[in-house]
């Protein structure tokens, strides 16, 4: 299955002050999921970002925060954003049934997100240079269960190109010169 911007969403998960310290690889992480945002505001794709418990964990990093409007971030206390009936709501809004998803941690948070929306009859797309934890080992089994569950495990070129579709026109050109060098 391909993606199609005009049924697509990007969701990013808990990307929060004081979570990302702890992430491996984590300012890259911040860098990949801010380049996916834009390029989803570029193509007009709706988002949505989730925060978990941020009393505790803080809101989401500046850098992510700044690209987003206040109204595509989400509270939460359950690990997934599938089974929190508020974000769940949300998600279902946008009227689209595909989901990009970045974000952390990647065996927790992610996993559960894509495994639960897969579950309710979600595409679900997660971008692998997009999404980690802490520790490596567990993004890494985190993937490979996702792939097991059938959720399309997904690079940020895969899903410009896709997004895009064609070639040749002046919304690809300009994606082309700002996003794909």
């Amino acid at each position: 299955m391909l993606l199609n911007a005009e049924a697509s969403c990007l969701l990013v998960v808990d990307c929060q002050e004081k979570l990302m310290p702890a992430i491996h690889g984590g300012d890259d992480l911040i860098a990949q999921v801010g380049w996916l945002i834009d390029l989803a505001r570029a193509l007009s794709v709706p988002m949505l970002a989730s925060e978990q418990y941020p009393r505790g964990l803080g809101r989401t990093v500046g850098d992510i925060d700044a690209r987003l409007d206040a109204g595509e971030k989400m509270e939460k206390l359950r690990f997934s954003c599938a089974a929190e009936p508020g974000c769940r709501e949300r998600c279902e809004g946008l009227g689209r049934r595909q989901v990009v998803i970045g974000g952390v941690e990647a065996h927790v948070c992610v996993l559960q997100t894509a495994v639960g929306l897969l579950g309710q009859g979600w595409e679900v797309f997660v971008v692998e240079e997009a999404v980690s934890s802490r520790r490596l080992r567990d993004r890494d089994l985190a993937l490979a269960r996702m792939r097991q569950a059938g959720v399309e495990v997904v690079s940020r070129e895969m899903v410009a190109f896709e997004w895009l579709h064609e070639a040749g026109t002046d919304l690809f050109r300009d994606v082309s010169r700002r996003f794909l060098r």
